[in-house]
């Protein structure tokens, strides 16, 4: 018969703590780092966001051309409205300027076209003066 030795290892505790209270302190630091330097949406841009003026798009409805206008100045969308909106563009589409102005007021605060709540009533037409307001906020983009 063979006997098999058995090995006992000797751990000392000072050494265990030492040794679990430098991983959890490189965990919290790699936390730390990824934390602060990852690019975040809370970013303020530097510069110009926007160039000055007023800007505007075309919303064709039913064979009737509606402007949208959009005044930015550097950084901030001032307002925005419909420029050339006559009766009978509101009386086939009587939705449109309620819908206009709660959109419009939605991106004032916001100064973004993300996030923008669509009215259940009418969609799809909202749908279309957010591509339209878009439309003229690229061509106020800075370069």
């Amino acid at each position: 018969m063979s006997s098999k030795t058995k090995k006992i290892v000797v751990l000392h505790m000072k050494e265990i703590i030492y040794t679990a209270v430098f991983f959890i302190l490189a965990i919290l630091l790699i936390i730390l780092l990824t934390v602060m330097f990852r690019p975040g949406k809370g970013d303020v841009p530097s510069g110009k966001q926007y160039t000055p003026g007023t800007y505007t798009s075309t919303l064709t409805l039913n064979n009737n051309a509606l402007e949208v206008e959009v005044s930015v100045d550097e950084n901030h969308i001032n307002s925005i409205r419909f420029s050339n909106l006559d009766e009978t563009i509101t009386t086939m589409y009587p939705l449109i300027q309620p819908a206009m102005e709660d959109i419009a007021q939605q991106v004032c605060q916001a100064q973004s076209l993300e996030n923008i709540s669509l009215p259940k009533e009418n969609p799809y037409t909202s749908q279309v003066i957010v591509d339209a307001i878009s439309q003229a906020l690229e061509k106020a983009v800075a370069n």
